[in-house]
């Protein structure tokens, strides 16, 4: 019979420890000492507080936790002296059925981690949806993590631990994250596109306007008809729009107001499957939720996927978003990809009507506000063991092409102090930028792109085209920082006889949160019982253009791998993802509220 909450904070101390035995291998110190946070208010609550109880223990107990643990496919397994968790864990991965080749490669990982950092190798074989990682990805996991610093894997292998844990909790509670599952599976379902030359390779890019883009929209559109949208369409710019009417309401253009949300399902190249498609997938759980119960909202929920946001085909960005505020620039259309194709051939091969982008501007007094959901893309949720983080402001940005010329001569023949070296002149600024962001705390700047074009190993680089990206917190802060790289870059060039040139392809002003809607997803987020952390975000996001013209609020969600984004290794799981959910059909239940109470 499962466990509930109610057994764990009405037990005396004694029993309920027993009843949450086997959670952490051979450490029972760690129930016992979070059991004095009673009464837990969710089971997040719990698994919080034993992470936190661990995370508080120091660094011996925390070695002694990770050294209570078996090897994967190691001695204990082999002599069956497993734990019974453990014993299914690996089994269920396929662990006892190793063939003689993976189970010696096993062998020599095991002693070559043990050897580096003093403790065994520790992997949520489960996975992130709960189903389990196939040989395959573990040995991979294996390998990759070898190569990680003690400090980074000593966090690292915790949080498998905890991972394990989760696991074993919802085990014991017989608990099931459906609605994590299902919008888990959405983003495997929409990761099997990607372009030509990286899907062959197995990486995830999905750049605006390819055959694989257009895929993901089609997807996006079927997805949200068999949730119950009233109405779905891609429109001028491929966007996907899916409406789901507000009570008594036939047509989007009735008395109600409107609540958008939603996020962009373009990708950088050879990133990760959650950065921008869980804040579309996310309320579409919600409304498959509302329509599967019947119920209606006393607003209209506009959800939209937006077809562009990274900038990674043409030189202008967050054509999606941006459009619905009327900033689509008409001569992007005539820009070209690295193919030579133009915005425009690429828009009416898509079977788009460029000229119609003009109309998809939005009426900001129709609509109650923007909302997004997110991954976090960085490692403050994991490090603090939260599942989610309320969005405070999102940084503002800017993005530069840039162009460094001097003279490509003959690496052999020119001397040292008579070349005209284009590449060195941007190292030299990219080790400036690095310098003057740090001075400024939580400024960033960094050079993403950086190409010799037609170089070769025995010529002095003539030409060196870079990008740059720089944000800060606030406008002033992004323009001082700004204003010293352009002046830097300017004089690196006129001290090493080069010419330069830059274009602008992005401004983004900073975009606090709405206080209102920032108290929304607070008591969302209280309604879970998940303690409550407030943080900026140092993205960019779809929000951001939303801001200008209506009020905007952002709820992070924590990351696996230390919270990697832009990267194949950006996951989240079932579970957060949960959370999420939650976290948003509270938000949507507590508007009839709100409502009442505008003048």
């Amino acid at each position: 019979m499962a466990l509930t909450l109610e057994q764990i904070n009405a037990a005396p101390a004694p029993e309920a420890a027993g009843l949450l035995a086997g959670l952490y291998e051979h450490s029972p110190w760690i129930a016992q000492a979070a059991l004095a946070q009673r009464p837990f208010r969710s089971l997040a609550h719990l698994k919080h507080a034993m992470a936190r109880t661990v995370a508080a223990a120091g660094r011996e107990k925390q070695l002694t936790l990770l050294r209570a643990h078996p090897e994967l496919a190691g001695k204990a397994m082999v002599d069956k002296s497993l734990t019974n968790e453990s014993t299914h864990e690996q089994d269920a991965a396929g662990l006892t059925h190793c063939t003689p080749d993976e189970f010696e490669k096993i062998q020599q990982l095991n002693a070559a981690y043990n050897a580096k950092f003093g403790f065994p190798f520790i992997l949520a074989v489960r996975g992130p949806r709960g189903t389990g990682l196939d040989r395959q990805q573990i040995i991979a996991t294996f390998e990759r993590r070898l190569e990680h610093h003690p400090e980074f894997e000593l966090a690292e292998a915790l949080r498998n631990v905890h991972r394990i844990v989760e696991l074993r909790l919802n085990d014991k509670f017989g608990i099931e994250p459906a609605l994590g599952n299902r919008v888990w599976d959405w983003h495997e379902r929409l990761a099997q596109y990607s372009d030509p030359g990286d899907a062959e390779k197995g990486q995830l890019t999905v750049t605006y306007l390819t055959d694989a883009h257009r895929a993901c929209a089609a997807q996006i559109a079927g997805t949200m008809k068999e949730c119950g949208f009233d109405a779905v369409n891609i429109d001028a710019v491929g966007n996907v729009v899916g409406v789901y009417l507000g009570a008594g309401e036939s047509t989007q253009q009735g008395r109600l107001p409107t609540l958008m949300t939603g996020s962009h399902y373009d990708t950088v190249r050879n990133g990760g499957k959650y950065d921008g498609r869980l804040g579309i997938f996310t309320p579409m759980a919600c409304v498959a939720e509302l329509s599967r119960q019947r119920r209606r909202l006393p607003f209209h929920l506009e959800v939209i996927g937006f077809s562009e946001e990274e900038g990674q085909r043409y030189k202008a960005t967050f054509l999606g978003s941006g459009s619905l505020i009327g900033q689509f620039n008409p001569a992007w259309l005539e820009q070209r990809d690295a193919d030579g194709i133009s915005m425009r051939e690429a828009m009416l091969h898509a079977g788009l009507k460029p000229d119609d982008i003009p109309t998809l501007r939005r009426d900001p007094s129709k609509y109650l506000g923007f909302v997004e959901v997110h991954i976090e893309q960085g490692p403050v949720l994991t490090e603090l063991d939260l599942p989610l983080g309320v969005v405070t402001s999102i940084n503002g940005g800017v993005r530069y092409q840039c162009e460094v010329i001097g003279m490509a001569s003959h690496a052999g023949t020119t001397p040292m102090g008579r070349r005209a070296d284009a590449a060195v002149g941007v190292a030299e600024l990219a080790l400036f930028i690095e310098q003057r962001a740090a001075r400024a705390g939580d400024s960033v700047g960094t050079v993403g792109m950086l190409q010799v074009p037609n170089g070769s190993i025995n010529v002095v680089p003539g030409r060196c085209l870079f990008s740059l990206d720089l944000r800060a917190p606030t406008d002033p802060q992004r323009d001082a920082l700004v204003a010293d790289v352009l002046a830097e870059l300017e004089a690196i060039c006129q001290r090493r006889g080069l010419r330069f040139s830059t274009e602008q392809t992005m401004r983004a002003a900073a975009a606090p949160s709405d206080p209102a809607w920032q108290q929304r997803w607070e008591a969302a987020v209280d309604s879970l019982a998940v303690p409550l952390y407030r943080m900026p975000s140092g993205a960019g996001h779809d929000a951001m253009k939303l801001h200008e013209v209506m009020p905007q609020a952002m709820l992070f969600v924590r990351g696996q791998n230390s919270g990697i984004s832009h990267n194949p290794l950006e996951s989240t799981t079932s579970d957060d993802i949960e959370l999420a959910v939650l976290a948003f059909q509270h938000l949507l239940d507590s508007m009839p509220q709100a409502l009442e109470r505008a003048p």
